[in-house]
């Protein structure tokens, strides 16, 4: 009776994985789509084990990209390498930065899309994302070039401890996590090339106070970037 519920619970198990396969097969059908199908096999057989042949289903358990990530932190912690918490940075601008439907109708693609950008980590994936979004939906329109922009000052502002950027009427607000990634040397070249448009208040809550001088969406993306730049280079 045990060998028999065993081989049920066995065979129900495959019954069910064979039908998320057939059930991604079938939500992934546009060109280019197989990497995802293997990535989604992935996270419903589990990645198995590096060190043995054993298959688990931990990945199911937080899905591919949280299992990468937490498998090089433990890589990283194996090394005796210093884990840095990762701050997740508060942008509130005003610029419209959104996928329009009348660029991508299709409600899921909308969300896979975002997810896309959201996951964004790295300034050269930036460039992958653009490439597969023209190669798909053709040019982009202006807001969601805003959108990707937004990931590009998110990737700046990770490497600088930035905790967040609001604007506030015609000023901007840039809060920092601590003084260390602030030099005084960028500091100087920020009121070099703005004169009395920056303020820099250092003490327990450092931050810079910025003054927009135009209300277009480019503009200020564009200061946010170029102030991020000077303060990193």
């Amino acid at each position: 009776m045990a060998y028999a519920y065993i081989t049920y619970r066995k065979n129900k198990v495959l019954a069910e994985a064979s039908e998320k396969r057939l059930k991604a097969i079938k939500e992934f059908t546009e060109f280019g789509s197989g990497f995802k199908i293997a990535l989604r096999d992935l996270e419903i057989r589990g990645a198995g084990n590096i060190l043995g042949p054993e298959q688990h289903g931990h990945m199911e358990a937080v899905g591919y990209e949280m299992y990468c990530k937490l498998l090089d932190e433990a890589v990283k912690e194996l090394k005796g390498e210093t884990i840095l918490p990762e701050i997740d940075t508060q942008i509130d601008i005003m610029v419209t930065a959104y996928i329009p439907s009348s660029y991508i109708s299709n409600v899921n693609q909308k969300i896979e899309v975002y997810q896309d950008i959201a996951n964004i980590d790295k300034e050269e994936q930036i460039s992958e994302v653009i490439d597969e979004l023209i190669d798909r939906y053709g040019d982009i329109p202006k807001e969601l070039e805003n959108l990707l922009e937004i990931a590009k000052i998110k990737i700046l502002a990770r490497a600088l401890e930035v905790v967040s950027i609001v604007q506030k009427g015609e000023k901007l607000v840039i809060q920092f996590n601590n003084t260390e990634k602030i030099f005084d040397g960028a500091v100087q070249i920020l009121i070099d090339l703005y004169k009395s448009r920056v303020l820099f208040s250092a003490g327990a809550v450092p931050y810079i106070t910025f003054k927009l001088q135009s209300k277009k969406d480019s503009d200020i993306l564009n200061d946010v970037i170029k102030i991020l730049n000077v303060l990193k280079g």
